[in-house]
């Protein structure tokens, strides 16, 4: 009777004694993961906005494919949320503010536990990188939330792995999106033509993108400065492509309604006569250029058409990348003059 009696007082004990270790253990939890994303702080804020694009890259999803997650009638923006379910219970989550591009705050509870802080803050960088942070805190937890956490190792242990596999699938589904392209022959088409300021240059293939970045911007200042009004999207004119021999002239061209006479001795006028093309239409990074001029080429080819020795050859760019960050949306034309 004596050892059962000392064996009951041990475990009262112990009991006792892990109630005060529970009791004493903090009324509050933060953790934090940091990543440096190789992408747009515009880009990564347009995914993470979307309770939508969550399943692609949320860590606890993946590890629980039997999960059921419900998506609310609005999932983007303040207001936005969804629902989960799964054997350790429901829980919600709901964005309540947001600074555009810069940060996304939310709000999230689990049962019946008090709400928990969550917080993602994008910082950009010169080298077009974005630092992206995810936090989550919590304060004035009750014993049994302590108890189940102190269990299991801690909110750092429980949390923080799944935070850092989160950014990293983030990352990744981030760089896919960019690079997602289409290539669109639409036939033939005629081009209107019309009036056009332009400047010119001959260079090496290698050189034709640092070459083109920097003249056609001037082109587009000449404009803006000289109150020209642009009666479309900017493009190139390309007059001879060798590839051979490593050489391309072309000029970057901005549209204008009427004969513009320039008085800077870089900024010409020139004249399209309308003409009858094939048209394609690239969607996605100008990477696939290259690409996008070649099937053109074999669409022409294989559909018995016959360019015009010397024809117009047109690369007309519809989306500025200054208000559209993702190259996977960038919608350039091509033109190739046939007869």
């Amino acid at each position: 009777m004596k050892i059962i009696k000392y064996v009951l007082l041990l475990l009262l004990i112990l009991v006792i004694g892990f109630s005060i270790y529970i009791a004493v253990q903090p009324n509050s939890f933060q953790v934090t993961r940091s990543k440096t994303i190789n992408a747009p702080q515009q880009v990564i804020y347009n995914n993470v906005i979307d309770f939508k694009n969550w399943e692609d890259w949320n860590s606890w999803i993946k590890e629980k494919p039997e999960m059921i997650v419900t998506l609310a009638e609005q999932t983007k923006g303040i207001g936005g949320s969804y629902s989960w379910k799964d054997d350790d219970g429901v829980g919600t989550i709901k964005t309540i503010d947001t600074k555009p591009n810069a940060s996304i705050t939310q709000e999230m509870q689990f049962g019946t536990y008090p709400k928990s802080d969550v917080n993602w803050q994008f910082k950009s960088n010169e080298d077009g990188t974005t630092d992206v942070t995810w936090t989550i805190s919590g304060k004035d937890l009750p014993f049994d939330f302590k108890m189940i956490s102190a269990f299991m190792g801690g909110m750092e242990k429980q949390i923080g792995p799944h935070f850092e596999n989160g950014l990293s699938m983030l990352d990744s589904v981030i760089q896919n999106d960019m690079k997602k392209y289409s290539i669109k022959h639409e036939g033939i088409t005629q081009h209107s033509g019309g009036y056009y300021l332009y400047n010119t240059t001959s260079s090496k293939f290698s050189d034709f993108e640092k070459n083109m970045t920097t003249m056609l911007p001037k082109v587009g200042a000449y404009a803006m400065t000289h109150n020209v009004t642009m009666a479309g999207p900017p493009f190139i004119l390309y007059h001879k492509w060798d590839e051979e021999n490593n050489a391309v002239i072309f000029s970057c061209c901005v549209p204008t309604n009427s004969k513009i006479i320039s008085n800077d001795e870089n900024i010409l006028t020139g004249k399209l006569e309308s003409f009858k093309a094939v048209k394609s239409v690239l969607k996605g990074d100008y990477s696939n250029l290259k690409e996008a001029w070649e099937t053109t080429m074999n669409y022409i080819a294989d559909h018995n058409l016959v360019m015009v020795e010397g024809g117009a050859r047109l690369e007309t760019y519809l989306t500025d990348p200054m208000n559209e960050p993702n190259p996977a949306n960038w919608v350039t034309e091509i033109y190739v003059e046939i007869e």
